[in-house]
């Protein structure tokens, strides 16, 4: 018995006889490389941090200045309101046209507007008279002449008030175109009359109390011989 030598078992084979302890360190490794896994991660930065903003500056104020007024003027103060205009509002700038004055009749002025100028001479001219008278009427002409260098048409007017015309023609010339109405005999001309022609116009009146017309003309000229 004394001669038998014992085996001692070697390390390997204890651990390989103990698993538990091969559960353990294994647990111890995980642990201290998770440690450091963390500590890795916190000293990086996963995404980058926007740049701070830039410092505003303010800028500075600047005074506002007013022109001046020359020397030797003197401007009165804002708040002193000028006179206003009846009808305007204080900011209006334009001022109504005053109406012109105008004389008034009772005064003894006179009107502005012009007198309408003088009606121009015909140049056809008219003579009045007499050819014929009996009992109840007349038979009378208003002969006409053209003074100017130019044929020129003519017309004709006669007032009786009381009378009534009979009948009336052009001697020696082509006939017009005539009527009687309200006292008032018109006879206007057929043609022309020639440059420095003449022609007459004759008349039957009856009832009339006088040979003499109350007016005669010529395209409004008096006729003479009334």
């Amino acid at each position: 018995m004394s001669g038998t030598r014992r085996v001692r078992p070697s390390p390997g084979a204890a651990i390989t006889s103990s698993p538990w302890i091969v559960v353990s360190i294994g647990v111890i490794v995980m642990v201290v490389l998770l440690v450091v896994a963390l500590g890795a991660v916190r000293g990086r930065r996963t995404f980058a941090e926007p740049p701070p903003p830039d410092p505003t500056m303010s800028l500075p104020q600047v005074p506002v200045t007013t022109p001046s007024a020359p020397v030797g003027t003197s401007r009165p103060p804002a708040s002193a309101a000028g006179p206003v205009a009846p009808g305007l509002s204080p900011r209006s700038t334009v001022l109504p046209a005053r109406p012109t004055p105008r004389p008034s009749p009772s005064a003894g002025g006179t009107s502005s507007r012009p007198a309408p100028p003088p009606p121009t001479p015909s140049p056809v001219t008219g003579r009045y008279g007499v050819v014929s008278s009996f009992d109840g009427g007349f038979i009378g002409e208003v002969r006409l002449v053209n003074t100017a260098g130019t044929a020129r048409g003519w017309t004709v007017r006669l007032a009786f008030p009381q009378g009534r015309l009979v009948t009336a023609w052009v001697s020696g010339a082509q006939q017009g175109s005539g009527g009687f109405s309200d006292g008032v005999f018109t006879y206007r001309s057929g043609v022309d009359l020639a440059p420095g022609a003449s022609v007459a116009l004759q008349f039957h009146f009856e009832q009339t109390g006088t040979t003499r017309p109350s007016s005669c003309a010529v395209d409004g000229a008096a006729c003479s011989g009334v």
